[in-house]
């Protein structure tokens, strides 16, 4: 596969550790890490590439554990001002897959445009937002999202409407990496800046003193099963900051969230992604509850 590799404008990484790459600072490395120097690069490079090599897109990793036996096949990140753009017009936003989503809430702000503030509490990309109808305090993507265009596998572009992402809680009808995201547009409604952006400024500070957010984290490790909350399920089960160990220094579920699991040390992904299918288990066993994984977990196992 690597002699095999198109020619790009981007970087082209072989054999590239991804723990620097993600929150928890763990797992193992990609067999390519392509980083696109912008659209038209990508799409070059997945028309050209052999259609048998797998593609795993990753964004800021800030939800996601890198098993440790590494990724197969291409890893592809869209990182760098090409992929960040935010413009506005009127009461409309149009961002680029690569932009934080806190950055997109605070453009926002500056354009007088309500309905996306909660996109401050949102640790990821946009590119990230649209492949799992991220949301928080209150609000979802699929309030604000107007449409979104990306890059098939083959590297055609295709162009989706709201209604075509089929929406539910924390779920998009449209299959993870059969679409690499490229552009969104979302529309609010016009408000005060300053409202705003005091809004932003509220959920920002709550964010920081009700979440491990300087940590080694992966934002909330479970979705929240019908009426329940994930964290008081784990807190319940006696999880809250007790070290799990599988295969490393360990990993444990916060003292200050018990739904975000945080790397104290030397955790692995081994013993990241241990410990919560442990707690997935003992909550099982004690309440009748499954839980289900918002984290991704990506790539070989060790």
């Amino acid at each position: 596969m690597i002699d095999t590799l198109p020619t790009v404008r981007g970087k082209l990484l072989l054999n590239e550790p991804l723990g620097p790459y993600t929150w928890f600072r763990v797992g193992g490395a990609a067999d390519a890490l392509f980083i696109p120097a912008d659209a038209d690069d990508l799409a070059d490079f997945l028309k050209a590439l052999d259609p048998a090599v797998p593609v795993t897109v990753l964004g800021v990793g800030s939800n996601v554990i890198v098993r440790d036996g590494g990724v197969e096949g291409v890893v592809i990140r869209l990182a760098g001002r090409p992929w960040a753009q935010i413009t506005t017009e009127g009461d409309t936003i149009t961002t680029g897959a690569g932009a934080l989503d806190s950055m997109v809430a605070k453009a926002s702000a500056k354009a007088g445009i309500g309905g996306l503030e909660f996109y401050a509490g949102i640790p990821g990309t946009i590119g990230g937002a649209l492949t799992m109808n991220a949301g928080c305090y209150g609000s979802e993507t699929k309030d604000v999202l107007v449409s979104a265009w990306g890059l098939t596998r083959s590297g055609e572009r295709v162009d989706y409407t709201l209604a075509d992402f089929g929406y539910t809680y924390r779920h998009s009808v449209v299959p993870e990496n059969e679409i690499i995201w490229v552009e969104a547009v979302y529309r609010g409604t016009p408000a005060d800046p300053e409202a705003v952006t005091a809004k932003i400024n509220e959920i920002t500070s709550r964010r920081e003193t009700t979440q491990p957010i300087r940590e080694k984290t992966g934002g909330s490790t479970f979705k929240n099963p019908e009426g329940h909350s994930s964290w008081k399920l784990v807190d319940e089960a006696g999880w809250r900051g007790k070290l799990h160990v599988e295969n490393g220094g360990g990993a444990m579920f916060s003292e200050l969230h018990s739904n975000f699991m945080i790397n104290p040390g030397e955790a692995t992904a081994a013993d990241i992604e241990g410990l919560g299918e442990a707690v997935r288990a003992d909550v099982k066993a004690k309440t009748g509850v499954q839980l289900d994984w918002e984290i991704k977990r990506i790539g070989r196992k060790g």
